[in-house]
């Protein structure tokens, strides 16, 4: 009688100890940067293909391409399409001379089957953030040449969360050949 006491005591503790199961995740890995100097953004991970320094001596400009487009840089070998994120979008350009900085930081993303290699600022942390939170943007939130890579804000912080799939349907790029992208 003792024995089958201690094994109804047994499974009668395991039951309480067993614990729901965890919930999936719903949170995406999101890489914060800087825009401007009071600007920073959010781009989902899973866009970015790595994340690159580059010397300035080492981007062969291409003449009568838009001022966003730094040049052409190499990377693993193969020709990177380089663009300035800030000149693109019309905040203030940033110095492309080789005395204003050691180096560039370079989101490499893949977009239409090609790889681009955006310039930003800085890159700052990656977060984890519910993405099937996000509002749509209020108008004025934003300048009005970053709506269109705006994929949505977060409530809890009213940060943009940017889809940089959409630099090909951007305004301001359909006015200037394609090249490379």
């Amino acid at each position: 009688m003792e024995k089958s006491l201690h094994l109804e005591l047994t499974a009668s503790s395991l039951d309480t100890l067993l614990l729901d199961p965890l919930p999936p995740e719903v949170r995406q890995r999101l890489l914060r940067f800087v825009l401007s100097d009071r600007d920073e953004v959010l781009l989902p991970l899973e866009q970015v293909t790595e994340v690159l320094h580059i010397d300035p001596v080492d981007i062969l400009p291409i003449p009568e391409m838009p001022g966003y487009v730094l040049g052409i840089g190499n990377w693993r070998g193969e020709m990177l399409w380089l663009i300035d994120l800030n000149h693109f979008i019309g905040f203030p350009g940033s110095p492309f001379h080789a005395q204003a900085c050691s180096y560039f930081t370079v989101l490499v993303v893949q977009i239409n089957h090609a790889f681009v290699g955006i310039r930003v600022l800085q890159v700052k942390d990656i977060e984890l953030h519910n993405l099937q939170q996000l509002q749509p943007v209020v108008a004025g939130l934003f300048s009005p040449n970053l709506l269109p890579l705006v994929l949505g804000v977060l409530p809890e912080s009213c940060d943009a969360v940017l889809n940089l799939q959409a630099i090909v349907q951007y305004p301001l790029w359909n006015r200037y050949p394609k090249k490379g992208v």
